[in-house]
């Protein structure tokens, strides 16, 4: 991870970019009153997309077994769908 300033990155963008995708860095941004950035590539932002994601839909499921041990399910019938092809 490497920290730089406003300045510098307005100066070498490219390069900063580069080295966000190429070398899997995450860059810190550093601006006036605490408003820092992040710079990283698009893959590590889909793969920490994803994991946000994952455990969304693990506290979901959580949330409905705790229902469910509650005895606050609801039981239904199995439809079949009709599918014409």
């Amino acid at each position: 991870m490497l920290a730089v300033n406003y300045s510098t990155i307005r100066n070498k963008l490219k390069n900063y970019c580069d080295e966000a995708t190429d070398n899997n860095q995450t860059i810190i941004v550093t601006r006036k009153a605490e408003r820092n950035v992040v710079i990283l590539s698009l893959e590590k932002y889909n793969r920490l997309m994803k994991i946000v994601q994952n455990a969304e839909y693990l506290s979901m499921l959580d949330r409905g077994i705790k229902q469910l041990e509650a005895g606050k399910g609801q039981k239904h019938d199995l439809i079949e769908a009709d599918i014409d092809e």
